[in-house]
């Protein structure tokens, strides 16, 4: 079945609010001549500080052609969780998705993939879409347990969700080895393991769901990778890192998915 590519950018720890809305605002100019109804599902993810800017940014210019994501979000609604951010928080200042489990997240602050299962129900439960994120190491791709250890990540992650949300939500492959390192997944190869991942999405919620889950590959992610990895059957988009910073390489990926 046809399914509509996303291409999400992930600003992780950069841009301050102003500088965050301008590079919003440029990304909207690059894809401004573009038909909305032509485009991927295009979204950003600015830090906590700037998404009340961002949005803004994104309202006001009233296109459509961009959302907004989160970068994380805690499950609880409120309480004494210091320094933590609630679905409902993000999703107050305007995020329409949040990106969970990314391996900086798991590696940096211990998070669990029961806390990520939480954090996608929350995330479900409010509207939102949960981008979900999966992935292997260097070691544990050079011990040949890549398939095992992501099959893990995914089942404990859709664990007790409903088929219909399971088909709501977008996975993101992201190899911890090609993450920020420059170097990429071969494309036949980051196709084999979406595959799989779509086979385990069919174990746990079935067929129709695994037919409309979108499964984007994240890694090292640029322009000049972007419409080779689109060609192969089963990378619905791709989530992008340090191309996402600029506003020109971003559009050349959302193009490039196009």
């Amino acid at each position: 079945m046809s399914r509509r590519p996303v291409i999400a950018g992930n600003w992780k720890m950069h841009k301050l609010q102003s500088e965050s809305a301008e590079l919003a605002n440029a990304v909207m100019k690059e894809l401004k001549d573009i038909d909305k109804a032509a485009l991927p599902e295009v979204v950003i993810a600015p830090v906590y500080t700037s998404l009340y800017a961002v949005n803004k940014a994104l309202t006001d210019c009233g296109c459509g052609k961009v959302k907004m994501a989160a970068q994380n979000a805690f499950y609880e609604t409120q309480g004494a969780f210091t320094g933590e951010v609630s679905v409902e928080m993000v999703k107050d200042a305007g995020a329409e998705y949040v990106i969970i489990g990314h391996s900086e997240r798991r590696q940096y602050f211990g998070e669990t993939d029961e806390m990520i299962n939480k954090k996608a129900k929350k995330i479900l439960e409010l509207g939102l879409v949960p981008i979900i994120c999966c992935g292997e190491s260097l070691e544990q791709r050079e011990a040949g347990v890549t398939d095992s250890h992501i099959a893990s990540q995914i089942k404990a992650a859709l664990d007790g969700l409903s088929a219909e949300d399971v088909a709501k939500s977008i996975i993101a492959y992201e190899p911890i080895w090609a993450i920020g390192t420059g170097k990429t997944c071969d494309s036949d190869e980051a196709n084999r393991v979406i595959a799989m991942i779509r086979n385990v999405v069919k174990e746990v919620a079935g067929a129709d769901s695994a037919d409309k889950i979108r499964i984007l590959y994240g890694g090292s992610v640029k322009p000049n990778t972007i419409v080779e990895q689109m060609s192969k059957s089963d990378i619905d988009g791709a989530l992008v890192g340090g191309a996402s910073l600029t506003a020109d390489s971003f559009a050349q990926i959302v193009k490039g998915a196009m």
